[in-house]
C-alpha cells in the first residue's frame, strides 16, 4: 500500500464564488483547472449544488472538454444531478449531503438510514462507467453501509479534526485523528478505497496524508485562498511537497 503516490484532488468551487460574487467570466475555473494539473494536481473536483452558487453548468460541460486529469464530480443524491452525471460520465462521482442553508458542505452523508434509497441511486452511475464515492465521517456505521450499497470509495470527512486542530483543543484533535486513522484501516480492510477531504491545510494535511490507506486528498477552500498570497500554482505544489514528505 505504501508504494502507491497519495493523490491530490483539487476543488476549484472557490473560484467560482470569486466570479460569481462580481459575475462575468473571471476568474475562471477552467484556467485554474488547468494551472492545478500543471502543479501537480492529480484530479479537479468540482461541486454543482442545487443553487449553483459556485460552478455552474457550463463549468462542468468545460471541464469534461479540457480537463486531460479525472474529473471528481461531487453532486448531492438528487435526481437532476444523476441526470447530469449520467449525462457526462465523469470519472469519479462523490455523493455529498447538502442543505441550501449551509455555507459548505457541514459533515458527512447518513448513508445507514438511506442504504436502499442510495444503492438504488449509485447503480446507475457504476453502470456508466463512473467511480462512485460516498462522502462520510469517520464512523464504522456508516463505512458499513456504504460498502453494503456498493459504493467502491469512502471520502472521510476531515473537518472536525482540522476544526479542532486551529481552534487548539488538542485532546479532541487527537481524537478526531486517531478515528480517522482506525476508520481508514478498516474501510480499507472492507476493501473500500479510502479518500479524505475537507478543511486541510499545510498544518493539518501531514498527519492525515501519513496514513498508508489513504489514496487521495481532495483539497480546495484552503488552496484557492492561499493562492491570493502566493499564486494557485505554488500554493497547490507546496501541499503536494508536503503530501510527498508526510508520504515518505
Amino acid at each position: 500500500m505504501t508504494d502507491h503516490r497519495l493523490r491530490l484532488g483539487v476543488n476549484i468551487d472557490h473560484v467560482a464564488t470569486v466570479r460569481n460574487a462580481r459575475g462575468g467570466d473571471t476568474p475562471d475555473p477552467l484556467r485554474a483547472a488547468r494551472i492545478a494539473e500543471a502543479a501537480g494536481a492529480d484530479g479537479i473536483t468540482a461541486h454543482l449544488r442545487e443553487d449553483r452558487r459556485h460552478i455552474s453548468d457550463a463549468d462542468i460541460d468545460g471541464l469534461m472538454d479540457v480537463l486531460s486529469i479525472p474529473l471528481n464530480f461531487e453532486m448531492a443524491a438528487t435526481a437532476e444531478m444523476q441526470t447530469i452525471a449520467l449525462r457526462h460520465k465523469p470519472h469519479a462521482v462523490c455523493i455529498v449531503p447538502e442543505k441550501r442553508e449551509e455555507r459548505t458542505t457541514e459533515g458527512g452523508l447518513e448513508v445507514a438510514r438511506e442504504e436502499n434509497r442510495l444503492a438504488h441511486f449509485i447503480a446507475p452511475l457504476r453502470e456508466a462507467g463512473c467511480r462512485v464515492s460516498i462522502f462520510i465521517a469517520a464512523d464504522k456505521r456508516q463505512i458499513e453501509a456504504a460498502h453494503r450499497i456498493g459504493a467502491e470509495v469512502i471520502e472521510l470527512h476531515t473537518g472536525a479534526y482540522c476544526d479542532a486542530h486551529h481552534e487548539g483543543r488538542h485532546e479532541d484533535r487527537d481524537r478526531e485523528l486517531e478515528a480517522l486513522r482506525e476508520m481508514s484501516t478498516f474501510a480499507h480492510g472492507l476493501g473500500l478505497e479510502v479518500h479524505a477531504g475537507h478543511g486541510l491545510t499545510y498544518d493539518t494535511v501531514q498527519p492525515v496524508a501519513a496514513f498508508p490507506e489513504v489514496r487521495e486528498l481532495n483539497i480546495g477552500h484552503f488552496l484557492i485562498g492561499e493562492a491570493i498570497f502566493r499564486g494557485l500554482e505554488p500554493a497547490i505544489s507546496e501541499m503536494r511537497r508536503l503530501m510527498d514528505t508526510a508520504r515518505s
